[in-house]
């Protein structure tokens, strides 16, 4: 067990909050389905490399007709980064050690239709502390009036606090989540930010608004295209989009080295992975 102080614990809270208010929505669609699918949760431990407790976090996965897999996960965890590594972490260059807490989720879908998503977000504390995360949509097969509505709740969230906020993190989401190697997007963006320092207060109340708006959006996308017909070329190509997705998860994002450099559990960190997906 690590020992948080109120900031650590009030974001940690709120994460273990918003998890528990998803998973809810997302069983709820599988009733409206016809499915009893549920999440399985599975709690792990961290030991820090100094052999120190250093907390843990639960995976939940639902594997259902609507969610052909979804991971959402929650972890606080602590300690002491190991070598060069603290050098690439904010603040962490001078003082190895760190704490962190936040909610990360990954959906892909059984309808092709219904665009797979991401959303993450964190409290990281090294000599600084600061607040990161973001959302974006990852569909097989675009529809404008899904992206349009996933963009313009992104925009609202993030008009409420600062003006500046959404066209600064869509353009971080469109620089981040691309494939060089492709040299195409991942999805169709959304927001990334990280380093949001300053009022702890006016950060998390941000961070909060990022998890609201996902809850408000991302079930009604769902809703609306679940029970769409689709063919076997747009499972073809779903698949086809999930290697890419892949590809860049395991090549390019930070979040997986983070959790491989930190001892996270393996199970929850590569959760992001699709369940099925192809390569030519």
């Amino acid at each position: 067990m690590i020992t948080l102080d109120t900031e650590q614990a009030a974001a940690r809270q709120w994460f273990e909050e918003l998890r528990d208010r998803i998973c809810a929505e997302f069983e709820a669609i599988e009733r409206e389905a016809g499915s009893d699918a549920r999440f399985d949760y599975v709690p792990w431990d961290r030991t820090d490399p100094g052999g120190s407790p250093g907390g843990g976090g639960v995976r939940g996965v639902m594997k259902g007709r609507v969610f052909e897999k979804v991971g959402v996960n929650v972890s606080t965890v602590g300690g002491t980064f190991e070598g060069d590594f603290a050098r690439t972490i904010h603040g962490a260059g001078e003082d190895p050690r760190f704490f962190a807490t936040g909610i990360s989720l990954v959906a892909h879908m059984a309808n092709p239709h219904v665009p797979a998503v991401h959303m993450n977000t964190r409290f990281l504390v090294t000599t600084r502390r600061w607040f990161g995360g973001g959302a974006d949509l990852n569909p097989p097969l675009p529809i404008a009036e899904d992206t349009e509505d996933f963009h313009a709740t992104l925009r609202r969230a993030c008009d409420a606090h600062d003006p500046d906020h959404y066209p600064r993190f869509k353009k971080w989401a469109d620089e981040y989540f691309y494939i060089p190697h492709r040299q195409v997007h991942r999805g169709v963006g959304g927001i990334f930010y990280d380093h949001l320092e300053g009022d702890f207060a006016a950060s998390f109340a941000f961070t909060q608004d990022v998890g609201r708006a996902f809850l408000d959006v991302y079930p009604r996308i769902v809703r609306r295209r679940m029970a769409m017909p689709f063919t076997d070329a747009d499972v073809a190509q779903q698949r086809a989009w999930r290697g890419r997705y892949a590809e860049f998860n395991l090549v390019y994002d930070r979040g997986t080295l983070f959790g491989l450099k930190t001892g996270g559990n393996i199970d929850a960190i590569l959760m992001s992975l699709p369940p099925v997906a192809t390569w030519e």
